[in-house]
Order: structure tokens, then sequence, then C-alpha cells
């Protein structure tokens, strides 16, 4: 099987699978106590319940559900509505279209992501805004995390049971044991209060959206990456080992290599192949994993909007950012797996 083939394979999987998943939430934010929590929010919470009912066929929400994602979606032409009170609703016009006309398409593949019933701001600018800042403080972390990661797994599968080898293994067992919940705590208390005579950090990241510094964006960049390097670093040290064992790597040794030259020209580059996927999978979990570090450090992102959409039942916002995960979650599998094959010939030819 050729590499395009094996490309081709894996987009056709991650389609499928991001309209599955995709829909799933969709049925989920649509679950009738959900429709009802959003009437009672947005028109009066002493609404009653045929009121709840007309409140809702106002807008639409008693068509069928797949028909609500045809048109969520962008590929069902969207819906009119007039309702009791003689005020007509378009999905795709404002309201300002008469009962007539049909709307066009407008949904996600069309860039309408909805209205944030709680911000009051268009999804899609909402996710953008917030993104930028999930992404400026993912950036960092990887810049931290997989270097260190990568030489702290080198050093420690070198020399398999040597003292190098236990400690570094010891901390990384440490560090993927923490929660960021409590390391994040232990940082701000050592580093941010002055408890311990050190104020070098500060203990919230809000400054940091707008002029991230030294000062305030070390701490949570450091949280998140103590989790993931941990994690890295024993499977690199796993792979290291293993392929320092192999039997390429003993013939070099009897033909009198240098131990350096037969770690960088030899050793490292299969053994990166099996880290190289956990790093890539890394990347959705920095995505979604950022909710906790976020909410500690007032770092409105991503993943404090993800809380924010669901605390509030602000259904669009919460689809929109639904949508942001699973396309990255799929794209870096995606990514991972190509990569991989293009590290390791014998999954693409299919070789034993």
């Amino acid at each position: 099987m050729t590499l395009l083939t094996h490309a081709f394979r894996g987009l056709a999987t991650l389609v499928l699978t991001a309209l599955c998943l995709t829909y799933v939430v969709f049925w989920l934010t649509h679950l009738a106590p959900n429709l009802e929590k959003l009437a009672r929010t947005q028109g009066s919470a002493r609404m009653a319940d045929d009121a709840v009912v007309t409140w809702l066929a106002n807008r639409g929400y008693d068509q069928p559900l797949p028909v609500l994602y045809g048109q969520w979606l962008g590929v069902l032409l969207g819906s009119v509505v007039t309702g009791t009170d003689g005020e007509v609703r378009a999905r795709c016009a404002d309201g300002a279209a008469p009962a007539t006309d049909t709307p066009p398409r407008c949904g996600i593949l069309q860039g309408d992501w909805g209205t944030s019933t709680v911000l009051r701001d268009d999804v899609g600018q909402i996710i953008a805004t917030r993104l930028a800042l999930t992404g400026k403080l993912m950036g960092w972390v990887l810049v931290l995390m997989v270097p260190g990661a990568l030489v702290m797994g080198i050093l420690a599968g070198m020399r398999e049971g040597g003292r190098l080898d236990r400690g570094l293994s010891t901390v990384s067992i440490l560090t993927t044991a923490t929660p960021e919940y409590v390391s994040g705590v232990v940082l701000i208390a050592v580093f941010a209060t002055g408890s311990f005579g050190i104020t070098w950090f500060k203990g919230t990241a809000t400054a940091a959206m707008d002029d991230a510094t030294f000062a305030n964006f070390t701490l949570p960049v450091v949280t998140i990456a103590l989790f993931g390097m941990g994690y890295i670093a024993r499977m690199t040290r796993a792979s290291m080992a293993e392929v320092m064992t192999a039997p390429y790597i003993r013939t070099a040794r009897l033909k009198g290599v240098r131990f350096r030259d037969i770690v960088l020209r030899h050793a490292l580059r299969n053994a990166l192949i099996a880290p190289f996927t956990v790093i890539m999978l890394q990347i959705p979990w920095l995505l979604n994993g950022v909710v906790v570090v976020e909410t500690l450090f007032n770092y409105k992102g991503f993943g404090w909007t993800l809380v924010q959409a669901a605390a509030n039942n602000d259904i669009d916002l919460l689809l929109g950012v639904s949508v942001v995960s699973v396309t990255v979650v799929l794209a870096t599998q995606f990514l991972s797996d190509v990569g991989y094959a293009l590290l390791n010939p014998r999954i693409r030819t299919g070789a034993a």
C-alpha cells in the first residue's frame, strides 16, 4: 500500500468520524432538558411549560433532529419560521426575510457558527480569539516539554538500569502522577505568594492574554509541561532502551564504533518512532486538557471558553468548541499516522 493510499484512507476515516462525533454532540445539546433550559434562560425563568414549547417552535427547534443538524452543518437550506407572535425568524436572514422566501445554506461550512447566547457575540469570532490565546500557551508548552522530555528519555534509555536511568525515571513518574491542579497550586504557593520568601512569578496569567512576560506566563507553562513531559520521557526511554539492545547496535559496538556515534547515527531515529506518535497526541490533550490550568490561572483561552459554554448551556458556543476539538484530535491523529508511516516504511508496505 502506497503512502498516498494510506493517507487517503486516513482522510476518509477522519471525515466520517468527524460527522459521527459532531452529530452525537449535536444530539446531546438538543436534548429536551437542554432546550427547555435554553428557553427559560433566554425567555423567562417563570415560563410555563406550554410557553416553553411555543418559544422553541417559534425558533424552529421542533423540527426533526437530522434536519436541524443539516441546517447547522450547512448542507440543508436554512429555515424560515413565522412565530405565533407574528414575528418572522430566519436562520440565514436574521429575521428580516419574508415568510415566503427560502434562506440559503448558512451553517458552519459557510462560516456561520451562530451567536453565543451568553457572550452575545459571533461564535466563530469568540473561538478564533480564545483559540489564539490557547495556541500561544500551547506553543510555549511544546517548546519546553518536547525537547526536555526527549533529552530525559534518551539519557535514561542509553544505559538502562544505571543511576541516571533510575533518577530520571523517578522524576518522570512523579511529574506524570501529579495532576495539574496539584502542581499548579504548589508552584503558586512556592513561587508567587511570598510564603517562602520567593515572589519571582505571578499567580495569575490574566495579564498574559495581552502581554505575556516571564513573570506572568512561566507558571502556567511549567504546570502543563511537567505533566506531559514525564509521559513522553518514559515512552522515549522505553523505546531507546529497546533499540540499544538490537542486534545492529551490538554489531556496531563490536566493530568499535564510538558510543556517541552509535546513539546519534544508528539508535536515535528508530528510537523516536514511538515517541513521535505520543508527541502528536499531546496536541489535542493540550487543547482540551488546559481547562484546569486556564481556570486556575484565570487565563481565558479555549479551555476556559469550554467551561463557560457548558456551564451556561450556550448551545452554539458549545457546538463550535466541540467542532474545533474534534477536528484537532482527528487531524493530529491523521498526521501522526502519516508521520509514523514515513518513519517506518513497513507500515505503508504492509511488511511484518
